[in-house]
């Protein structure tokens, strides 16, 4: 009687259960479809690629917090109010209260990663499913943020901050702008378009590679390598497939899950700091809808609602499409609630095929 485990699966086989196929098909779809629609508009041009290229980073960046947690059998519905309320901490710290903006970007950290570990406490010591939970957190942090921006600021944007993260160390790494050099030298010989008057007449339009994408890069690299080359990662997939069966071999399947709400909201308060240090202030309305955004992303790269599988590259591969589609809209002219529409869309095919997928994994009819 051969071993079930010795079971020859064909190349087709093991390439139709990879959970990135989807989001790879659906990434040369996008492409291919505005390249044909929009292809003349400048979506492709250096600026349009940094245009859509941002919005995707963005997204990719969430979207790794909510992968691996989702692996791990869990969903964090705060993440969108994390956000406003990270960009609010320090906003208020460093604006109102005077502390230096490293230090106020460190304290943001550390607060939203307590609370990302109190949200998985909570799940784990209540038994509650985590989308109640975070559910609850996510009315809980909107209305902390706005109570904490009007208490001290008597408005919902606090402003002033680009000015006090002027030299700061840490600002920086979340707001700077790398390999101007290179940028200015393909302006020069003509590659990217200059400026032609103004204050920055000579200079490149697109003057560097910001540093949102290299967070968003960093990121997505870690995620992979910590999900598919460690035995931590084992223990993400143990964890999300069958955790009962994972604790019976060892596996600490709380500790898994307390850390992966801890990224999440890592990963959520990145965005924020990208955000505040872009835009100069802080907004208690920022993050509306990316909890659901990068649970979308997710999808589409693969990964089951029910835990266990799933893949970061696929995850990444679904920001890529969303933002390629929300900026491509724009460029070829259509009306941006469309974008709204692809969403519910792409959803719905995108969990119709991981269920097709699951069965194919399990042989379920």
């Amino acid at each position: 009687m051969s071993d079930e485990r010795l079971k020859q699966v064909s190349a087709i086989r093991r390439a139709m259960i990879r959970p990135e196929l989807g989001a790879i098909c659906g990434t040369i779809l996008v492409f291919v479809f505005f390249f044909m629609i929009a292809g003349d508009s400048g979506m492709f041009s250096p600026e349009g690629i940094q245009n859509w290229g941002v919005v995707s980073a963005q997204f990719a960046i969430i979207a790794v917090g909510a992968c691996l947690l989702m692996i791990a059998g869990e969903f964090d519905l705060s993440v969108g109010s994390m956000i406003g309320f990270a960009g609010v901490v320090i906003a208020i710290l460093s604006v109102q209260w005077g502390l230096p903006v490293w230090l106020s970007i460190i304290a943001a950290f550390m607060v939203c990663m307590a609370l990302g570990a109190l949200n998985g406490f909570l799940v784990i010591k209540t038994g509650l499913p985590s989308f109640i939970v975070t559910l609850a957190f996510l009315y809980i942090l909107r209305g902390l943020t706005i109570w904490l921006s009007i208490l001290t600021t008597r408005q919902t944007i606090i402003g002033g901050v680009k000015e006090v993260a002027e030299g700061d160390p840490l600002a920086w790494l979340f707001g700077g702008v790398i390999f101007k050099g290179f940028f200015q030298w393909l302006g020069d010989i003509g590659v990217i378009d200059t400026f032609t008057r103004g204050s920055r007449i000579g200079q490149p339009v697109v003057e560097g590679l910001p540093m949102l994408v290299i967070w968003a890069l960093a990121l997505i690299i870690f995620g992979h390598w910590l999900l598919t080359k460690t035995r931590f990662g084992n223990w993400i997939f143990a964890s999300g497939g069958d955790a009962q069966a994972a604790r019976y071999v060892g596996v600490p399947v709380n500790r898994v899950k307390i850390l992966m709400f801890m990224f999440t909201a890592f990963c959520a308060t990145v965005f924020a700091t990208c955000q505040v240090m872009e835009f100069g202030s802080a907004a208690a309305d920022r993050g509306l809808l990316k909890e659901f955004e990068a649970i979308i992303c997710v999808v589409i790269g693969g990964a089951l609602l029910t835990g266990g599988y799933g893949s970061v590259i696929g995850a990444a591969l679904g920001a890529l499409i969303f933002g390629v589609v929300q900026q491509g809209l724009f460029f070829a002219g259509a009306e941006s609630s469309l974008f709204r529409v692809f969403l519910g869309g792409i959803l719905i095919f995108a969990v119709i095929m991981n269920t097709y997928i699951r069965r194919m994994i399990t042989g379920e009819r």
